[in-house]
């Protein structure tokens, strides 16, 4: 810990998850910004807290700060709302603010390889760290610019994202029922990449099941989860994920970290039951 630090900001983190540490940081009375759509837990009494939270599924963080903003930088804010796949929420504001259609799938693209370099077990695993993405977007304050600029890192994640999402162009589900598919990806680094944004996908394409990627861990005996609600029904994610250790999230798009392998059928199960109690 560092002793001259006079506040924290906190994006797009779990409180539920993380509650103990902002609990000591506020009982050092340090400021605290808490910005967030992900579950909450109880949220801490405290002076020292200000927070701007709403878990609806049609929201998130971004959409939170470009609202905090006053939509300075609403078209990195649609680009990330894409990212989130809350594609109605960020095609509606891309209209809003007089974005033509290429200008929106530029944005869309975009926001979809930012959230594909997010996924991996390690640092490791990404093409690039958080840190260095970061600091190679800020050089741009409009994304526009990233397109004019082919040696950008948009270029380069474009390229990658195309060769690990043409190792899936055999997979097929592992589980299917009317109200839910799921599917299985090895312990391999390019999957764990691709499952976040490929969960994405496959929910767009059948919007009416929920989806859930199982991606096999290196110690050969769990899996990382990505789990979508439907489209049309966009809860239940969070409440699903978070019943099994490492699990949690939001109400449209939640995980678990580590499903051991003898929980794989009841976690299927539990998706069965969940979403049939909504179909009947």
């Amino acid at each position: 810990p560092q002793n001259d630090v006079t506040s924290v900001t906190v994006l797009d983190v779990s409180m539920e998850k993380n509650l103990p540490a902002l609990q000591s940081l506020l009982a050092d009375e340090i400021n605290v910004f808490y910005c967030d759509h992900h579950r909450t837990g109880d949220i801490p009494q405290s002076d020292y807290l200000e927070t701007l939270i709403n878990t609806a599924p049609e929201c998130c963080t971004s959409l939170l700060i470009n609202q905090k903003l006053k939509g300075e930088y609403v078209a990195w804010a649609i680009a990330a709302a894409f990212g989130d796949n809350l594609k109605a929420v960020a095609a509606r504001l891309a209209l809003t603010n007089g974005f033509d259609q290429p200008q929106t799938e530029f944005l869309e693209e975009l926001g979809t390889l930012i959230n594909y370099n997010g996924y991996g077990a390690s640092l490791s695993d990404l093409h690039f760290s958080p840190t260095e993405l970061y600091q190679a977007l800020y050089q741009y304050s409009n994304p526009f610019d990233l397109l004019d600029d082919k040696e950008s890192v948009f270029y380069q994640l474009r390229a990658a994202y195309k060769t690990d999402n043409q190792q899936l162009s055999d997979l097929t589900p592992i589980y299917e029922s009317e109200v839910a598919r799921v599917f299985e990806l090895p312990a391999e680094t390019w999957a764990r990449r691709i499952s976040g944004v490929f969960s994405n996908e496959i929910v767009n394409q059948d919007p009416a099941r929920a989806q859930a990627v199982l991606t096999r861990n290196a110690d050969g005996q769990s899996y990382t989860v990505s789990l979508r609600s439907p489209l049309s029904n966009r809860v239940g994610a969070d409440e699903i994920c978070s019943s099994f250790d490492t699990g949690g999230g939001r109400k449209a798009a939640a995980g678990i970290n580590s499903l051991k392998e003898v929980d794989k059928l009841s976690l299927i199960e539990r998706i069965e039951s969940y979403y049939s109690g909504y179909s009947k």
